[in-house]
């Protein structure tokens, strides 16, 4: 069963991360550390997931829709399909299995073996030199996997498109410009970085509140996963609406 969340300590970890901001000489070394290790841990898995996903919404649009719409429309949908929800749903889910769990792990690590209270002890507040650098560095990567994972996704869409339905090349290419219009490229990135900051500060903070030794770390890492997961898409469902408020 995973423990509720403690609303109160919650809130404070929110306001002392704010406050750590303001010290940026003690996490920017840290930031560019943090920043190589997460690019390359989740970018593999992350180009992995977001081509099966392009695949498989360019396949199923084809096989419902191809006989009785435009060839072009296949291109329509995919783009949209992939662009607002399957790729940065993707990229977050991404984020939360190799970064995510990493932080958990690692933090709730160091509080039950006493590092965090040693780094109390000589001076040093944990906030800015633990967790300001890996939400920080999450929220970047998060906004530069949605990048690569469009592009990916994408291709992936358009030779499944071309090898397993109907719509040809230049069919598929002028249905995406049909929809890429305006907002939604944005709006991708608006979700990678929310999906990237908030799963790494969910995993700090509970990495943070592991109690109990390696059954403790264990505990957290399950607890962890399930509230990035349930972060992800609870502002996945809050985010979506922006799209129809913001695009002209």
């Amino acid at each position: 069963m995973v423990n509720p969340v403690p609303l109160g300590r919650f809130v404070l970890f929110g306001l002392a991360f704010i406050r750590a901001l303001r010290s940026p000489r003690m996490w920017r070394g840290s930031l560019l550390v943090e920043l190589r290790r997460q690019s390359s841990d989740s970018l593999p898995l992350v180009i992995l997931l977001t081509v099966m996903g392009g695949t498989l919404i360019s396949l199923q649009t084809g096989y419902q829709f191809g006989d009785s719409l435009p060839n072009w429309v296949v291109g329509s949908i995919v783009a949209s399909s992939l662009v607002t929800e399957v790729t940065p749903l993707f990229v977050g889910f991404g984020l939360m299995g190799m970064i995510g769990t990493r932080i958990a792990a690692e933090l709730g690590a160091m509080q039950v073996t006493e590092q965090v209270d040693a780094l109390e002890v000589i001076g040093r507040d944990p906030m800015p030199y633990l967790v300001v650098p890996r939400v920080l560095a999450a929220t970047l990567v998060g906004g530069m996997l949605i990048c690569f994972a469009l592009v990916a996704s994408m291709i992936a869409g358009w030779l499944a498109a071309i090898l397993a339905t109907p719509a040809e090349t230049h069919d598929f290419w002028f249905g995406v410009r049909y929809y890429m219009r305006d907002f939604p490229m944005f709006f991708a990135l608006i979700k990678g970085l929310t999906f990237g900051g908030a799963t790494a500060f969910v995993a700090s903070f509970v990495g943070l509140e592991t109690q109990g030794g390696s059954t403790g770390v264990g505990s957290a890492v399950k607890n962890a996963v399930v509230s990035m997961m349930l972060c992800i898409v609870a502002l996945d469902v809050l985010l979506t609406p922006l799209l129809k408020i913001v695009r002209i």
